[in-house]
């Protein structure tokens, strides 16, 4: 889950912040995760559900998914782009419109908007990444991987 906790401990219940904390890591993998949840939390799969769904709402939690490592389920890559100020909000969200895009994000440089794709393929990618491009009207840097290193992207919260 990616979380944006700005605001987050101050109004918050016990329910919500054992969801953003607890299962960053070991997500449950079984045919009923959420009723697995709601068994070690003690609640119903309908309680666990309903604050994910209102979390996400709120956007104290963009994405609940896995993360996979890259290659070992099709095709990713990252890619890069250089847009204009006034045009970043419009094509980060097209960008998001991709269901192969996994996230996208702003960062202080010329290349400003930054995303993850991943797809079956290698050639889903590049057309993707075409389509991305006649769309905005911006060239896409690719930035296939060369090297892979492990980050681990969950954070103990700190309420």
């Amino acid at each position: 889950m990616s979380v944006n906790t700005d605001e987050a401990a101050t109004r918050l219940g016990e329910l919500e912040k054992c969801l953003l904390n607890d299962f960053q890591r070991e997500f449950p993998l079984s045919p009923t995760p959420y009723a697995d949840i709601a068994a070690r939390l003690g609640t119903t799969e309908q309680a666990v559900l309903e604050t994910l769904e209102r979390l996400q709402a709120q956007g104290v939690v963009s994405r609940i998914g896995p993360v996979f490592r890259p290659h070992r389920l099709g095709a990713s890559l990252l890619a890069a782009m250089a847009v204009p100020a006034e045009r970043l909000l419009e094509v980060a969200e097209l960008v998001s419109g991709y269901p192969e895009v996994n996230h996208n994000y702003e960062r202080e440089h010329r290349f400003n908007l930054w995303f993850v794709l991943t797809a079956a393929s290698a050639g889903r990618i590049e057309e993707v990444l075409e389509e991305i491009e006649q769309r905005s009207g911006l060239p896409v840097m690719a930035l296939p991987m060369v090297e892979s290193y492990h980050a681990d992207l969950g954070f103990d919260l700190k309420w």
